[in-house]
């Protein structure tokens, strides 16, 4: 028998091949890294047989109940976020209180941004990610499909 019988191909996603779904997912009393994580995945499209690492073949995602997300730890007193402005005393230091109370869409974007890859293809990525503080939202139309996660933080 010849050689190239038994060769195997690798299929590669195209951009246009992608089929995009909407999921919805509940946040409330979910601790923030593990969902960072999933939430990660499902934007890179991770989740799919089709991923491809160089093509955006991720979904969109739309967080509810952002407000109510869970810290272990003192994380909630003692983790602070930092931004520098780049001028002289720029430097601005929130702590997660203040991020929950008003910059919870941006908190959001931060840490979920940081368990993706730092590049141009997570930026655009990162915008089909839409975040609201309570379970109010106007995604309602595209009908979001509940993403249901195994809580395995409550099993301890």
């Amino acid at each position: 028998m010849s050689q190239h019988l038994f060769q195997r191909q690798t299929t590669l996603t195209n951009i246009k091949k992608v089929k995009r779904n909407w999921h919805l997912v509940d946040v409330e009393d979910a601790p923030l890294g593990r969902i960072a994580v999933r939430v990660s995945k499902l934007l890179m499209g991770k989740n799919k047989i089709c991923y491809t690492p160089n093509v955006d073949c991720g979904d969109y995602v739309v967080l509810v109940n952002a407000k109510k997300v869970f810290l272990s730890g003192n994380k909630e007193k003692d983790k602070k976020y930092y931004n520098a402005s780049g001028f002289p005393s720029g430097l601005r230091v929130r702590n997660v209180k203040v991020m929950r109370a008003a910059y919870v869409e941006e908190w959001f974007k931060r840490v979920i941004r940081k368990m993706m890859r730092k590049n141009r293809l997570s930026r655009k990525m990162l915008r089909r990610l839409f975040i609201f503080p309570d379970e109010k939202h106007n995604k309602a139309a595209q009908n979001p499909i509940k993403y249901v996660f195994e809580k395995e933080w409550e099993k301890r």
